[in-house]
């Protein structure tokens, strides 16, 4: 990157206030990013002894979400801020490495968990055998597999380089016109790492949908424990299909202008274009906790568990902390407070005692009789002249309709 042409790539080509949008843009998708991922892991975390195997890649897609968050926003806000790119060509290659990385670790790991559903809702005898050991196994493969192409450029099969706009690195989309290796990089790219996952998700979710649509008769006349388990499965299918199709929405964007850029003439596709494509992806580290936060029954329980547990102990710190101060107030009002609060008819508020103390305490500690208290009075009115005399001096009548 020490020629002019590349320095000069790295100098935004948009507008300073696009690039000012697409800061504050970057800056609110990376606060809700970072507290809706970490928000899905915690419960996760906490929840961990019933997570079901299906699960864990939707908690493996929350860790390549968060790691694209913490590794991209830091250096993309400031760039975009300052209309240009701020750091050397060794953090501009790390940036594209982390962003292949993690991009093709959650597209890899969607088209998994699509193939996950469609086997325990189409074939549910081979489904039911699927294990925590299988779904580890298939995150180490997804993790293998996007470190496979995520490698490649730094070995030579590729490149990366800046983005056409200029305040960020990714692939470079200029070098397949000029080096063929680049260009068989690209297509292969393109072909299995966009192409075959696309193809393969809106396949398993078509047959998941014609078996859910030709079974649901049957499923309603009988509702058996299996065909629960099944429902179980059917929402996490309906969450699934939700992030997917947020996930594609995102990405496709890029993808088409990055073919555009790689399989056409580069000058001619406007840097806006990909700036644009840029958010779109970027934006698709919020689908994911939004919809399993906001949708899924289990972990939106667990979630309002853990809250309702850290406020009963914050309540609980504040209630101990002023409990001395309490306890001062009720001896020092004690005997005020039984003498002087009372209703409109005469009698204290809560028959023969105060509200806060059911019985005084004598002097050594221990409770005392509550009948030397205060005794109950009424006021009765006769004519223009009102009285104040004792409940007990008044007729047994008189003190029923009183009391």
């Amino acid at each position: 990157m020490g020629n002019a042409s590349e320095t000069f790539l790295l100098v935004s080509r948009i507008s300073k206030d696009n690039d000012f949008l697409m800061g504050t843009l970057y800056t609110i998708f990376g606060v809700l990013s970072v507290l809706g991922n970490g928000i899905l892991l915690f419960v996760a975390y906490r929840k961990k002894s019933s997570l079901k195997p299906a699960e864990f890649f939707v908690v493996n897609l929350a860790i390549s979400d968060l790691g694209m968050t913490i590794t991209l926003f830091p250096l993309a806000i400031p760039s975009a801020f300052a209309h240009m790119w701020l750091f050397n060509q060794t953090v501009c290659i790390v940036y594209a490495f982390c962003g292949v990385l993690f991009g093709l670790c959650s597209l890899t790991n969607l088209t998994v968990l699509s193939c996950v559903c469609w086997l325990k809702v189409c074939c549910p005898n081979y489904g039911n055998k699927f294990s925590y050991c299988h779904a580890c196994l298939l995150v180490a493969c997804i993790w293998c597999y996007a470190g496979a192409f995520a490698v490649g450029p730094l070995s030579g099969w590729g490149e990366y380089g800046a983005e056409p706009y200029g305040t960020a690195c990714c692939i470079n989309w200029h070098a397949p016109s000029q080096n063929p290796v680049a260009m068989s990089y690209i297509i292969c790219l393109f072909f299995f790492c966009y192409i075959v996952p696309c193809t393969v998700i809106f396949l398993s979710y078509t047959f998941i949908l014609l078996t859910v649509r030709g079974s649901r008769q049957a499923v309603q006349q009988h509702m058996s424990p299996q065909n629960k388990i099944t429902n179980a499965h059917a929402l996490i299918v309906k969450l699934s299909v939700a992030v997917c199709i947020g996930f594609l929405t995102a990405w496709s964007p890029y993808a088409i202008v990055s073919m555009w850029a790689a399989f056409g003439n580069p000058a001619t596709v406007p840097p806006m274009a990909f700036a644009l494509a840029a958010i779109f992806a970027k934006s698709s580290t919020l689908y994911n906790p939004i919809v399993y936060l906001v949708f899924k029954p289990n972990f939106r329980k667990s979630l309002c568990r853990d809250v309702a547990q850290c406020r009963r102990t914050l309540c609980g710190c504040l209630c101990q902390r002023s409990s001395t101060q309490k306890g001062m107030c009720r001896q020092s009002h004690h005997k005020e407070e039984c003498n002087s609060t009372r209703l409109s008819n005469g009698l204290p508020e809560n028959h023969r005692t105060c509200r806060h103390c059911p019985c005084p305490e004598t002097a050594t500690g221990t409770r005392g009789n509550c009948t030397d208290s205060p005794q109950q009075t009424a006021r009765i009115l006769k004519g223009s002249q009102h009285s104040e005399v004792a409940v007990s001096q008044l007729s047994n009548e008189m003190q029923s309709d009183f009391l």
